[in-house]
């Protein structure tokens, strides 16, 4: 008779996946989506989305607005690090998040939604300087906490330099006014052309609690050039101005732009649909060295706009300007090579960036600078002068819409506390849904949705939007395609693993919970859950 020779294991000395004791058990939990963890603005993008995946648009809008009023404008100006983050560029490109944020912030306007009113009123009052992204971005949280909001704005129109710096062929204007529209509606004033000169007085006077500076960079920084014809030599921000206050300069068929920025890449796009047959960048690093973002850098070229790197003006004359070749030394620093070529250029637009007029500022006792913008504390965003808050381009930090809006979120928050004399509690992070955190098992291949655009002949002709939106299915196609990293969407993969029917459903919405009386440990449920919202923790 065959004897067996499988040999018997020894169940008081067994280890691998199940043990005669467990070890380990599994766990729900939420973890930080890098969408989410990337938005300057503080979006809850991935709630939003799953909305949207549902058809639930009025609902997906009101969650995203409760942390960014603006989707609308976010949609098509904001330079979405939301999707340099996101989990499935490693798969067949990341989620087009801004596409669809334009298409709720669109559909909104087109509906005519309207943000929540405030439950109370507190009889707080507090100023906001500025009437930019920042500073309509803190007033719309101010107002929803129930504050009496004011913003003073030296402009003749709402909006910063979403309106007075951004082309309208990226923003209309129309959509930029229906999303501030709603401010009003929720009873914040605006006064423009309204210039601060004594910022105490102004407060005294209007009996506000709290201050909110958040005024804009709308002085462009100078730079001494030899020439023969200063009328020739514009700065940047003065030409987009008068450009978006309806003016059209003569600029001649030549035009030279002296910098490297997004700011450059706009004053040259805009040349172009002047009339500009030339339209050429003038840049003394190299294009890895240039601090526009590539899409910006990109659209222009598609344009027709020619780039020069490694070039600096030297010399401006009456139909032409000097420039010098430079070169990057062992550190990479541009430096003259002494050698030196001519440019054909009817005008010369210097772009080298912008600094803000805090003049009025530095009137207050106790106040700190830090070259043209206000020292604050980087938490509170409170100045040295108790009750004076900043944020946007007035304080150190990269200047995007987005990033303001973020700062006047935070602003209120701080602001709210401070009024009400309470610390604002900060909300710890939850671990971050990396990658290899993820199981893709279930996800299957859905390419990217790409909007409609126009052809670079047409654009250059007039100032009409270059990007069209998604349509509602496109939209929701492309919400769908969200992996929800870190966050249980009920895909019952976890129930149906189970080899001891140890899950157990708890109906539409309520996830599931764990029946640790069958659970033996053994992973096989934290092994395919597709977003990584199951962890094996030790037993204790």
């Amino acid at each position: 008779m065959a004897r067996d020779i499988t040999e018997l294991p020894d169940l008081a000395d067994a280890s691998g996946r199940v043990a005669p004791v467990r070890t380990r058990m599994p766990i729900y939990l939420d973890r930080l989506p890098p969408c989410n963890n990337a938005c300057p603005a503080g979006e809850n993008i991935q709630e939003w989305l799953r909305l949207a995946k549902a058809g639930q648009d009025e609902a997906a809008w009101r969650e995203l607005v409760k942390n960014n009023p603006f989707p609308a404008i976010h949609g098509r100006v904001c330079y979405h690090p939301c999707e340099g983050a996101c989990n499935r560029v490693e798969l067949d490109g990341s989620v087009s998040i801004h596409s669809v944020e334009r298409y709720l912030g669109d559909l909104a306007i087109e509906k005519g939604w309207q943000f929540d009113k405030p439950r109370f009123s507190s009889g707080r009052k507090v100023l906001v300087i500025g009437a930019g992204p920042s500073g309509l971005s803190a007033a719309y949280q101010l107002a929803k906490m129930g504050h009496q909001v004011e913003i003073r704005d030296s402009s003749p129109k709402p909006g910063g330099m979403m309106r007075y710096g951004i082309p309208e062929y990226r923003l209309p204007r129309a959509v930029l006014d229906a999303e501030i529209e709603r401010l009003y509606a929720l009873g914040v004033t605006i006064t423009t052309d309204y210039t601060v000169k004594d910022l105490l007085a102004d407060q005294a006077e209007g009996g506000f609690e709290a201050v909110f500076v958040a005024i804009g960079a709308h002085l462009s920084k100078r730079v001494d050039i030899p020439n023969r014809d200063a009328s020739k030599i514009v700065d940047a921000v003065s030409f987009l101005r008068d450009v978006a206050s309806g003016e059209r300069p003569m600029i001649g068929r030549k035009v030279a732009i002296y910098g490297g920025g997004n700011t450059a890449m706009d004053a040259a796009r805009v040349a172009r649909r002047l009339g500009a047959e030339e339209s050429i960048i003038v840049y003394r690093r190299t294009e890895e060295q240039m601090p526009a973002h590539a899409e910006e850098k990109e659209g222009a070229e598609r344009e027709g706009v020619k780039m020069n790197w490694l070039r600096t003006i030297s010399s401006v004359d009456e139909s032409d300007l000097t420039v010098e070749i430079m070169e990057l030394d062992e550190n990479g620093k541009a430096r003259g090579t002494g050698r030196f070529e001519k440019l054909e250029a009817d005008t010369v637009i210097l772009a080298l960036g912008q600094e803000t007029d805090s003049n009025f500022l530095r009137r207050i006792p106790g106040m700190h600078f830090d070259h043209d913008v206000v020292q604050v504390n980087p938490r509170t965003l409170m100045t040295d002068v108790p009750g004076i808050f900043a944020g946007g381009d007035a304080v150190p930090s990269d200047r995007t819409v987005t990033i303001g809006v973020g700062h006047g979120k935070r602003a209120a928050k701080q602001i709210d506390a401070w009024l009400a004399g309470r610390e604002a509690a900060d909300r710890p992070k939850h671990d971050l849904a990396s990658f290899e955190k993820l199981n893709l098992w279930y996800f299957g291949d859905a390419r990217r949705t790409t909007q409609p655009e126009l052809e670079p002949g047409e654009r250059v002709t007039d100032f009409d939007e270059i990007v069209g939106g998604l349509t509602e299915d496109q939209a929701h196609t492309e919400a769908a395609r969200c992996l929800s990293c870190g966050n249980c969407f009920e895909c019952d993969g976890c129930l149906g693993s189970c080899p001891e029917d140890a899950v157990i459903k708890l109906g539409k919405g309520n996830r599931y919970r764990y029946d640790y009386d069958k659970c033996t440990g053994c992973a096989t449920c934290f092994e395919q859950c597709p977003v990584g919202a199951i962890a094996m923790i030790e037993e204790n």
